[in-house]
């Protein structure tokens, strides 16, 4: 109960952040982001060890409506807990108007590096950040919010973490992911609500290069086989079975 209620004060402390605020595109991790507690100075130690802002991010100009939309990411550590809070804003004739809010626990080492693109070809950025430590250092786990131009909010795709070195495929209108794992595989996933499809695969062996289709209940059907040219390839397309000149 005591880790309930520094988690939801925190909360409310990290809202006030930036509130109203047109800013460009920035990292800050000094300390004077860190939130001191007020409280006894016997206690002023214990408190400011255990709640710790580690990092924000902001940008207005390059996420959904440029100039009209904003985005805050703020991660904050409570006790031996990490998480991260997205807060997501529209403009209004004055101010800035909030649209929706997520938070998430993280095991994530390094910064956000966030990336803005275009993933479901409606001309308007999304973005991804860094949100979690894959046991594999190859694997990058991202987060992928996706911007709602109908309602003007961000949508987080709930299993984006599961599609590590995301990118949107232009090929297949859909988003590829690359997953190393002793060997590697190639995934064609679909945006459809706040999830990602699987819909096609490729698994990379020294011997094969084996081509699946997946449907709607996640049942994979072995489509074909071809000769293998590389256990690392990354695949732009599986009918016909074409690489990406680099793997990305």
């Amino acid at each position: 109960m005591k880790y309930y209620w520094i988690f939801i004060s925190t909360l409310l402390l990290s809202c006030n952040l930036n509130k109203g605020s047109d800013s460009t595109a920035i990292i800050d991790n000094s300390d004077s982001n860190r939130i001191e507690g007020n409280i006894s100075d016997d206690n002023a130690d214990a408190s400011n060890s255990s709640t710790e802002i580690l990092e924000t991010f902001t940008d207005s100009l390059h996420i959904g409506e440029k100039g009209s939309s904003k985005i805050e990411l703020i991660k904050h550590r409570v006790f031996e807990d990490n998480f991260i809070i997205i807060k997501f804003y529209t403009k209004g004739p004055d101010s800035w108007y909030l649209q929706n809010t997520y938070s998430y626990e993280t095991n994530a080492l390094g910064e956000f590096q966030p990336e803005f693109s275009d993933y479901n070809n409606d001309n308007f950025n999304d973005i991804t950040f860094v949100s979690g430590t894959a046991a594999r250092g190859a694997n990058e786990v991202r987060r992928l919010l996706i911007f709602d131009d109908y309602n003007k909010e961000l949508i987080s795709i709930v299993n984006s973490q599961d599609f590590p070195n995301m990118q949107y495929n232009s090929q297949l209108n859909c988003i590829d992911a690359f997953l190393i794992h002793g060997m590697s595989t190639t995934v064609f996933a679909k945006i459809k609500g706040d999830s990602l499809k699987t819909f096609a695969s490729v698994q990379n062996s020294e011997d094969y290069h084996t081509v699946n289709l997946v449907d709607d209940n996640g049942n994979e059907k072995e489509l074909y086989k071809a000769k293998s040219k590389g256990v690392y390839m990354r695949h732009k397309n599986y009918k016909p079975l074409m690489e990406y000149s680099e793997v990305k």
